[in-house]
């Protein structure tokens, strides 16, 4: 197994063999890859970008963004399958914006674990776009990756030997358990924390997600990686962002693995009564006389009406209706979160109702789906318990 190098090496070749020089100077095995995608570098890689492009083509007549897709779809397929071949120790990057998108393009595709390192221009700014749900480091570069200087040296070098320490040490050995994932918000804590504890006790590894749009689909790429057996989605509140316009959605995939597993699956509906925005001068004009709850000073919680909550329950179910395996729905009838409590600003049964029956009416001829409603809030200790005795029904 080898650390890969990765570098547009028609700008960065200097850059990138002192990288992998510090590596090997570390002890660690070596791939330089080239994804450059003008002039032919000067120092020669391991792997070229001929190699990477497999068939595929990139020209100077070619835009720099088309130029960019094109290689950074090349090197996703290109680590997909020296990962498979279980080549691939890590991944070390160097780039401005366009190697950034390229590497971490391809490091995104690699399964959570493999140590993944990117030193980028763009890392003392939004990351979101690098990182997504994938656990790469990312490294200020300070100066411009365009040399060896004084600064670029020490950068550089601290992140070779940063990606030699992971690969170099395993993390302590746990005992195998069953690896459950559960989605959680501040208003539904107190449930999630009370199942995560029970099953933790009867030998359960729980994996809790907050569920801002990047824990859902974090949650789910780990299904995918079949490091998740199980699922308490207990929090669906970024299907509600998804619907309404807020800012926390997990996007229109959402469920999509979760039904493909066939794995155990209870959930639960906690948080659908708010839609997610900042701070209150940012919620959309055409929400500004709807009910409010400022959270904090950077984040603002619309309550959602029965209109919507119809629509969130036509998603859901739209989804679960291809499920080919057993999924158990709870329904807490007396409120959904904690500001869905009677006296709280979110209290609204009329709106619950609406999510109730549609759910029920939809599901209605879904065999796989079992529905239960449970005359408790979300957050009530037999509320949870019905949630951890439901979860251990379908994995007996």
């Amino acid at each position: 197994m080898a650390v890969y190098a990765i570098a547009t090496m028609d700008t960065k070749a200097e850059e990138i063999a002192f990288v992998a020089s510090c590596l090997r100077r570390a002890g660690v095995t070596v791939k330089v890859i080239d994804v450059g995608t003008n002039a032919v570098p000067a120092i020669a890689p391991d792997v070229t970008r001929e190699q990477v492009l497999a068939g595929a083509s990139v020209s100077p007549e070619m835009a720099r963004g088309e130029a960019v897709t094109v290689m950074s779809e090349a090197l996703c397929r290109f680590m997909t399958n020296e990962n498979a071949a279980g080549n691939v120790a890590g991944v070390i990057g160097i780039g401005g914006s366009g190697g950034t998108a390229i590497v971490t393009a391809a490091m995104r595709q690699l399964p959570i674990g493999v140590p993944k390192l990117m030193v980028s221009t763009m890392a003392s700014s939004n990351v979101a776009p690098y990182v997504d749900c994938s656990d790469i480091t990312m490294m200020y570069s300070v100066v411009d990756v365009a040399g060896l200087n004084v600064v670029s040296q020490k950068v550089l070098a601290n992140a070779a030997h940063a990606i030699a320490g992971m690969v170099s040490h395993e993390p302590p050995v746990m005992t195998a358990k069953p690896c459950l994932g559960m989605t959680m918000f501040g208003v539904t804590t107190p449930c999630v924390t009370a199942v995560r504890e029970s099953l933790e006790a009867k030998g359960f590894d729980c994996l809790v997600f907050h569920a801002t749009g990047t824990g859902g689909r974090a949650m789910e790429g780990l299904v995918r990686s079949g490091l998740i057996q199980g699922v308490l989605d207990v929090t669906t509140t970024e299907v509600a962002d998804e619907i309404v316009g807020g800012i926390l959605s997990a996007g229109p995939d959402r469920l999509d693995t979760l039904v493909e597993s066939r794995i155990p699956l209870v959930l639960g509906v906690g948080a659908v009564d708010m839609v997610n925005f900042g701070a209150k001068e940012s919620v959309p004009p055409q929400f500004q006389d709807r009910n409010l709850h400022v959270h904090n000073e950077h984040v603002t919680l619309m309550r959602t009406t029965p209109d919507e909550n119809v629509q969130i329950a036509q998603w859901i179910a739209g989804k679960l209706k291809r499920l080919s395996s057993p999924a158990t729905i709870l329904l807490p009838e007396h409120g959904v979160s904690m500001l869905d409590a009677e006296g709280e600003s979110f209290f609204d049964p009329e709106a619950d109702a609406a999510l109730f029956e549609t759910l029920e009416s939809e599901l209605a001829e879904c065999d796989d789906v079992q529905i239960i409603r449970v005359p408790q809030h979300i957050n009530d200790p037999e509320f949870s318990a019905a949630l951890v005795e439901e979860f251990l029904k379908l994995t007996t």
